[in-house]
């Protein structure tokens, strides 16, 4: 198998941090992203909070995350793991761009069989078109 890939992009929004930060939750995320429906095991009010673990069905796949790390309206960091497929983490970074933000997106991810493996080479090709995805779409709801 081939080794993690490391995936990086950035995108502007028009939205100060503050309004930005919270569409990368998995509560903010269900505004944006079609089919987005995060299940969380255990009742939780603040989705941000370190330890919080949810879970999502995407395309027949189930993938668990759990929230490693936050500072809140900047930076928020997820370990995810869809069995039998692929693990790693996912950190979203906010910054004050004039009077919008800059995105950071950064992937970190291995497969865990060759069925995960050409998993995540489909999605390394396509990364920077999902990440556009991802601008269009939340523009869109603004």
């Amino acid at each position: 198998m081939t080794a993690t890939r490391h995936l990086t992009g950035q995108f502007p929004l028009p939205l100060p941090p503050a309004a930005a930060f919270p569409l990368f939750t998995a509560r903010g995320e269900e505004r944006w992203v079609p089919g987005w429906q995060p299940r969380f095991p255990v009742s939780t009010v603040d989705d941000t909070e370190p330890g919080t673990v949810f879970e999502t069905t995407v395309d027949g796949e189930t993938t668990t995350w759990i929230v490693l790390d936050r500072q809140p309206d900047r930076r928020i960091s997820y370990a995810r793991v869809t069995p039998g497929s692929r693990a790693g983490t996912v950190t979203v970074e906010v910054e004050p761009n004039g009077t919008g933000s800059l995105v950071t997106v950064s992937y970190q991810l291995t497969p865990l069989s060759p069925e995960g493996e050409r998993a995540l080479a489909e999605f390394a090709a396509e990364y920077p078109e999902f990440l556009r995805s991802w601008e269009t779409l939340i523009k869109a709801m603004s």
